[in-house]
């Protein structure tokens, strides 16, 4: 399996690369944006970036959930025992925004669990990747869309979380947090901690965990699983948690209901 795994990483780490450019010629032009039966935008951007990432995957032997891809119905999805599971652009209102903090997620997901993930920065040309069965996260900075993988090896850094102290970096938004994620912050605060608050768009949440630039990630609000399945791989690989609040057991995957629980991300 490990050798697949190696394939496979690679296979999505061009796949993230290659939808990454093509969502940067979108965004430096004037674009539409739709809206889909949930309310949620959407753009040509999410479509390309779709489109170029099941062609690169369907090379590969394995299913594929993706938010713009068809839903296929859990009778067929619970009979999976591996697939990946892709968000072309998580973060489109960041995208509209043109804040630059969206993200591509692509992830390999087997008995319901991570086992490898990429997230790429397009608008940074910052790559985060892992390999959950070898333990290995890495961040690499890149000039080019068009980088090969020799070369995204040649520039990939170990990903080291935070050592624990009273000092919490707290991920959430410093304007608009829920209430339930204030209490959380209060809790921490009652406990003794040094509470601050880090945030930023999209999957990168996960990122600033994996990469020691916050403590932990309490999401006390809807994500579905093509939001959280990369991040979670990364975060899972080196050693940080994902767990959610309900079960308290980990964040599952393919499950009949795409949509998550709440869930808290930290280091064990």
């Amino acid at each position: 399996m490990t050798g697949t795994i190696k394939n496979n990483l690679k296979t999505a780490i061009k796949a993230s690369l290659k939808a990454g450019e093509a969502i940067m010629h979108v965004y430096d032009i004037a674009f539409n944006v739709e809206f889909k039966d949930d309310k949620s935008p959407l753009t040509e951007a999410d479509r390309e970036a779709n489109e170029i990432i099941n062609s690169f995957l369907k090379e590969t032997p394995i299913p594929i959930i993706s938010e713009e891809n068809k839903q296929i119905d859990y009778s067929i999805r619970k009979n999976w025992n591996i697939c990946w599971i892709v968000d072309p652009v998580d973060g489109t209102k960041e995208f509209i925004k043109r804040n630059g903090e969206f993200t591509v997620n692509i992830a390999l997901v087997e008995n319901g669990m991570p086992q490898l993930g990429v997230i790429y920065v397009p608008a940074t040309k910052h790559l985060y990747f892992a390999d959950v069965t070898k333990k290995q996260a890495f961040s690499a900075e890149l000039s080019s869309h068009n980088t090969t993988i020799e070369d995204v090896m040649n520039a990939s850094k170990p990903l080291q979380p935070k050592t624990k102290s009273n000092a919490v970096e707290v991920v959430g938004s410093r304007s608009h947090m829920s209430q339930e994620t204030l209490d959380f912050v209060e809790s921490l605060k009652k406990s003794g901690k040094e509470v601050s608050i880090v945030s930023k768009g999209s999957s990168l949440k996960f990122c600033l965990v994996a990469e020691g630039n916050a403590d932990i990630y309490p999401r006390f609000a809807p994500t579905m699983e093509w939001d959280t399945a990369a991040g979670q791989a990364i975060c899972n690989a080196i050693g940080i948690d994902v767990i959610a609040e309900d079960t308290k057991e980990v964040l599952l995957y393919n499950k009949e209901n795409l949509l998550n629980p709440w869930f808290i991300v930290s280091k064990r």
